[in-house]
Order: structure tokens, then C-alpha cells, then sequence
């Protein structure tokens, strides 16, 4: 999804109708964890057009049963499970623009051993465990902001926007697990950033939004939402 000449933002909600009213506890459960997985698939369904689709759109749930999504075609309109309304998403940006945002992000970092790059890692439990564990639970707020803003001015610094740090918000780092018939459970942090930044390169930067930030996009992390402040 690198086209931002033909991208589309999307709300959707799933149907009040009687029938699906009393559904919706099954197709969305309350409980974080599966709820994730249930409208990861959900979503889903309404690009699954051919057996080979790839994944190839960002989303977000707003509150449960209402989401939005960012992707290069529309959803399909006719869903009986949820009703759409889609629209061209094409911002006229300029360097030295001012944006508000919302992006919620599974935000990680390359572990090293021994001079090897390793696998990623969530940014929060890194900066944590560089801790003495007796100091861990006491500055875990603090380790929350400061990991989360360092890792969205590394995000700024590659795709083209300059936080303001000011501004900026970092709530939440909940763990997820997605469960996983025979296997372990997929598990990923969420963080939730709020703030203002300033476009630098705007093509870059729509590149990026159109990709999406961090890992976890298939569960609901990386669409940043942005809008004039």
C-alpha cells in the first residue's frame, strides 16, 4: 500500500439490526484480547475477494463495533455485517504544516546480543528490563512516556514529520495476547500516542501513513489519524 494518489478512509460500524444486536457479544467479544483477533477478521472480510488477497489495509477500532480503516480500494459496501461509508483520502500537505494525530502503535526496537542484531522487541519492556528490577514498578510511568516519545521521533527523524514533544501524550502499554489453535499465543504491546507534529517531507510522510507504524498492523496498530491543528 504505497500509493497515496488512491487511498481510501473508511467508517464502519457492524449493524444494529435485532439479529446481529444479539450476535454481537460472539463476534466481538468484551474481553481486549479476543476481540482483537475477532475483528482482525472481521475487517477482513470485507477485502477477502479473492483466496491469494494479501493484507493491504490499516485499521483502527474506535469503540467496539465501530472502526476505521485506511486501504487502497474501498471495503465492500453491500456487508451484511456492517455499514460503510468510504471517501477519497488525499491531504494536501506542504512542508511546515501543523497536524494533530492519534496512532496507536505495537512500537519495538532491535535487540542486540553480542554485536548481532536480534529479534524485535517492545520499546517499554526494553528500556524496562535496562533496569535494576527494584526500580522497574516505580518508574514504569515514566519509562512509558519516555520510551514511547523516543520511539516516535526515530519514526519522525526516517518518514519525514518533527514531533512536537510538548504536545505529546503516551498512554496505555497494554499486553495483548491473540490465542492461536496449537500453537503460542501471539503476543504484542499497544501503546496509544496523541500530539502535534510538523510535516517535513510530505510525500514521505503520506508514504508512511499509508503503510502504517510499527508492528501488529493486522491487529489494529499503525494507522495514524491526522488533522489540522
Amino acid at each position: 500500500m504505497t500509493d497515496t494518489r488512491a487511498l481510501w478512509l473508511s467508517r464502519i460500524r457492524l449493524r444494529q439490526d435485532a439479529g446481529l444486536a444479539a450476535l454481537g457479544p460472539l463476534l466481538l467479544p468484551p474481553e481486549d484480547d479476543l476481540r482483537a483477533d475477532a475483528a482482525h477478521r472481521l475487517v477482513w472480510s470485507l477485502f477477502a475477494d479473492a483466496p491469494d488477497r494479501a493484507r493491504d489495509f490499516l485499521w483502527r477500532e474506535e469503540t467496539p463495533g465501530h472502526f476505521l480503516i485506511l486501504s487502497p480500494r474501498p471495503p465492500a459496501a453491500d456487508s451484511p455485517l456492517f455499514t460503510v461509508e468510504s471517501k477519497p483520502f488525499a491531504p494536501s500537505l506542504a512542508a511546515g504544516d501543523r497536524l494533530a494525530f492519534l496512532l496507536r502503535a505495537n512500537a519495538t526496537t532491535a535487540a542486540w546480543h553480542e554485536g548481532r542484531r536480534g529479534k524485535p522487541v517492545d520499546v517499554v519492556m526494553h528500556a524496562l528490563y535496562a533496569l535494576p528490577p527494584g526500580e522497574r514498578a516505580a518508574r514504569r510511568a515514566d519509562v512509558v512516556s519516555e520510551a514511547g516519545t523516543a520511539w516516535l521521533m526515530r519514526q519522525g527523524e526516517r518518514h519525514g514529520f518533527r514531533v512536537h514533544p510538548a504536545t505529546l501524550a503516551v498512554e496505555g502499554h497494554d499486553i495483548r495476547q491473540v490465542p492461536r489453535r496449537g500453537a503460542l499465543p501471539i503476543r504484542y504491546a499497544v501503546l496509544d500516542l496523541a500530539g502535534h507534529l510538523e510535516v517535513v517531507q510530505p510525500d514521505l510522510f503520506l508514504a508512511a501513513i499509508a503503510i502504517g507504524f510499527g508492528r501488529a498492523r493486522a491487529f489494529g496498530c499503525g494507522l495514524m489519524l491526522i488533522r489540522r491543528s
